[in-house]
């Protein structure tokens, strides 16, 4: 595989990523939900933000939104020299595409991190209003400092709704809970992705063949053609 194939296959799952953030940022207000299919109520689009890591777990207050933002832009960076390492090492083309994908996802969230606080005023729930962009004007107005922008989520699967646990089920009986709850974004999904097809696979594209070693037997008689050593 490539350094240009990983390129378009990052770059692809930026676009659709970054796409589909502006236009819920840009036509959704906090909070709004609907089915993206009539008579599919388990596929919905679900507008929040996020200021954690994926699927809206979160590291508490600003200066834990700051470090998760440089931890971030740091496995960006790493990323960028390890993929270049294993496509010149020739790895394993399926790791390559599963690393790829998690490098995507990485850069996918990072850049709301790094920039839509900027660019984008705030969307409040209660009020309903749409955010508008700052992205023509001089940067100034939006929600936020540098480092300190929301990810944005929006895919919503509540494929078992009002279901309760069992009353023996251990902490949680009797408790309601749906399937699936979190409400994630294309990158999320592309970083998921890839570390579950690297546990599934991971024999496959870490097998490497043992070489038989043969022993070196020492001898001190003469060798010659009528002799022979096993």
């Amino acid at each position: 595989m490539k350094l240009k194939h990983v390129f378009l296959l990052t770059f692809l799952i930026l676009l659709i990523d970054q796409a589909l953030k502006v236009f819920i940022k840009t036509n959704y207000y906090l909070g709004q939900e609907h089915n993206v299919i009539t008579g599919i109520p388990w596929f919905k689009m679900h507008f929040i933000e996020n200021e954690g890591m994926a699927y809206g777990w979160k590291l508490g207050g600003e200066w834990g939104k700051m470090v998760l933002t440089l931890f971030r832009l740091v496995a960006v960076i790493f990323g960028t020299f390890y993929l270049k390492y294993i496509i010149r090492k020739k790895y394993h083309y399926g790791f390559i595409i599963c690393a790829t994908l998690i490098y995507a996802g990485a850069i996918g969230n990072l850049i709301d991190s790094l920039f839509y606080g900027l660019i984008f005023e705030n969307s409040d729930p209660y009020v309903q209003n749409i955010a508008h962009s700052f992205m023509n004007k001089d940067f100034t107005g939006g929600y936020a400092g540098f480092l300190h922008g929301k990810v944005v989520d929006m895919l919503y699967f509540p494929i078992i709704t009002d279901a309760k646990f069992p009353n023996w089920f251990p902490v949680w009986g009797g408790e309601q809970f749906e399937f699936f709850r979190p409400v994630f974004n294309i990158a999320d999904a592309s970083i998921s992705l890839g570390v579950l097809m690297i546990l599934i696979f991971q024999r496959r594209f870490f097998n490497t063949k043992e070489q038989a070693v043969h022993p070196t037997v020492e001898t001190s008689s003469t060798v010659n053609d009528e002799v022979q050593v096993s």
